[in-house]
């Protein structure tokens, strides 16, 4: 700790690294909570502060996003809080329209359907300086924070990025996306490199503003058979990390806590274990009991 009470990137002294050092793999007093259902929609406060504007328009305000990702600390004792942003801003920073319906969710009025469609996507190197917005509200929101607790930041995994992008929207079975990877497996593994190649630098650039560990999000891993996993969705995740990970090192920076969420990938804990992340979200299908005697400690 320096004198005046900042740590060596100029942000407020971490006081509970608990979170941090569970994710590590570290002994810790007490095990650590966070709510993952970001900025605590329960809260009425929430809905209030949500109700001023549309919902990108909210992610893309610093300022909002603070509020939002500080709310649920302000009511509950966490261990850590996660940013409020939203995973299809990197499909909007590509270039796609996104569109947050009332009660019926996000829609991309302009689909990827044919393989020529990843022609209108701009350059990968570009999407995190578009997302500026995403960097200023984690900055704002570590010194809000004050140390009180580690702040999380994350992102979509390529393959579930490719599922709203094709759907044009959420999807009961993903029949469209699916469609890709049989039909072109080829334009879907180039669509699934250029969003990994957005991804990297993104969340990289999260780390350099503040944030303390990462989260992949694979929300749509249950669609996918242990095959189609292992094909289309697996390498990238592994990507993802070791890329991250190489880049931090490279820019001279701590490294950071990773962690994989695939929801209902339960066929596919031992592969995600081995790809890279130093933790493995498991959701309510799976029993941690079961998990940890499945995985042992990596």
């Amino acid at each position: 700790m320096e004198a005046n009470g900042l740590g060596p990137q100029g942000f407020p002294e971490l006081k509970n690294d608990t979170f941090l050092r569970a994710a590590w793999g570290e002994e810790t007093d007490y095990t650590p909570v966070w709510c993952m259902r970001q900025a605590g929609r329960y809260l009425p406060e929430f809905r209030e502060t949500r109700a001023a504007q549309d919902f990108f328009s909210t992610c893309r305000s610093p300022e909002a996003c603070c509020e939002l990702t500080l709310q649920p600390l302000r009511r509950f004792p966490l261990d850590a809080a996660i940013i409020f942003s939203d995973i299809l801003v990197v499909p909007q920073a590509l270039g796609m329209e996104v569109t947050m319906v009332p009660g019926k969710g996000p829609s991309f009025p302009e689909p990827l359907r044919e393989e020529q469609d990843l022609e209108r996507l701009r350059d990968p190197a570009v999407v995190a300086s578009e997302l500026g917005y995403v960097f200023q509200a984690i900055t704002l929101t570590r010194q809000r924070l004050a140390g009180r607790v580690p702040l999380i930041g994350f992102a979509g995994a390529p393959w579930t990025l490719m599922t709203y992008m094709v759907e044009g929207g959420g999807s009961s079975t993903m029949a469209q996306a699916k469609r890709w990877l049989y039909q072109r497996p080829q334009a879907s593994h180039q669509l699934l490199r250029i969003l990994t190649d957005a991804l990297v630098p993104y969340l990289v650039g999260q780390v350099v503003a503040g944030a303390q560990a990462l989260q992949l999000f694979e929300s749509h891993a249950g669609h996918l058979g242990p095959q189609l996993f292992n094909k289309f969705a697996l390498p990238y995740i592994r990507d993802v990390a070791k890329r991250v990970k190489a880049r931090l090192r490279e820019a001279g920076l701590a490294p950071v806590p990773m962690i994989i969420f695939a929801k209902d990938g339960h066929f596919a804990l031992e592969e995600l274990s081995q790809a890279g992340y130093e933790v493995v979200g498991l959701d309510w299908t799976v029993a941690p009991k079961k998990a940890r005697r499945r995985l042992g400690s990596w």
